[in-house]
């Protein structure tokens, strides 16, 4: 923004209102909807204050439908699949940045190839091996296909592959060995990259809908997402839909993932400027 003139930067920070503003007032919608009455939310002219306040639909989530069950299946989904993330693509990311061998470069760009690739176009394959391992329904058959994941590599990679060379030389110089300087020395350095990847992985893994979709049959498995997307269908196929618990429930599914990213915002700017995610 230095030495730009003061007109253009009123444009842009006008454009950045307009952006925050745009993305906003749908958020703050549905949360304010979902205290409304039934027939409020659907009124006109809009309201867009609550009146009379009702907390009526979040007590229909919670006690006629299996909401706390769904919101669990979420949570070990997006946890465990985070944790195995961040172990895999840290060991994947770090050989492929700091160990010297062949055809390193031809499997990093493998990998980075298959950024390009949408789960569409190979779900039907992932379901059959899923079938056949006998992993449908089940959290492994869940978790196991998330844990792979080439955008985490492909920030870590950036952060390893920029860190200084001295520091690995002088701890081989104090006699460290190979996964002693990855685990005490390059792992402390990497908190924002970690702390990147925990909350886009957890993010994206708290919203997955389609392979769940796809893996799961029973209602005791679905996540938040597909249990949301069904949301009568799941309990009462003959009950006509609720806009306003259909808003508390997306309501209070949200909560985690702003919670994760409040624990490591810190770490997330300085993250996103060290791993080669630069606009």
């Amino acid at each position: 923004m230095t030495g730009r003139p003061r007109w253009l930067k009123l444009l842009l920070y006008i454009a950045l209102v307009l952006a925050g503003v745009f993305f906003v007032i749908p958020v703050l919608w549905t949360v304010v909807s979902s205290f409304k009455q039934e027939n409020d939310i659907q009124s006109y002219p809009p309201q867009w204050l609550p009146s009379p306040f009702t907390l009526e639909s979040y007590t229909t989530v919670l006690t006629q439908y299996p909401y706390l069950r769904w919101l669990l299946n979420s949570v070990v989904i997006a946890v465990v699949a985070t944790l195995g993330i961040l172990v895999c693509s840290t060991m994947a990311a770090y050989a492929l940045a700091r160990f010297r061998f062949r055809g390193r470069r031809v499997l990093y760009q493998l990998i980075i190839v298959m950024l390009l690739i949408p789960i569409q176009a190979y779900v039907i394959p992932l379901y059959l091996m899923s079938s056949r391992a006998h992993l449908l329904n089940t959290y492994p058959g869940l978790v196991l296909p998330l844990v792979a994941n080439v955008t985490s590599i492909f920030i870590l990679h950036a952060f390893f592959r920029d860190l200084p060379d001295e520091l690995e030389q002088a701890a081989r110089i104090d006699g460290a060995g190979e996964f002693r300087i990855f685990w005490q020395v390059m792992l402390p350095l990497s908190k924002p990259a970690l702390s990147t990847v925990a909350i886009l992985t957890f993010i994206a893994n708290w919203n997955q809908f389609l392979w769940p979709l796809i893996a799961v049959r029973n209602d005791d498995m679905m996540p938040l997402p597909v249990a949301i997307s069904r949301y009568w269908g799941a309990v009462n196929q003959n009950a006509s839909f609720q806009y306003g618990t259909a808003l508390a429930a997306c309501s209070m599914a949200v909560i985690p993932t702003i919670v994760v990213y409040l624990a490591l915002q810190r770490y997330f700017v300085e993250g996103i400027a060290n791993s080669g995610i630069k606009g």
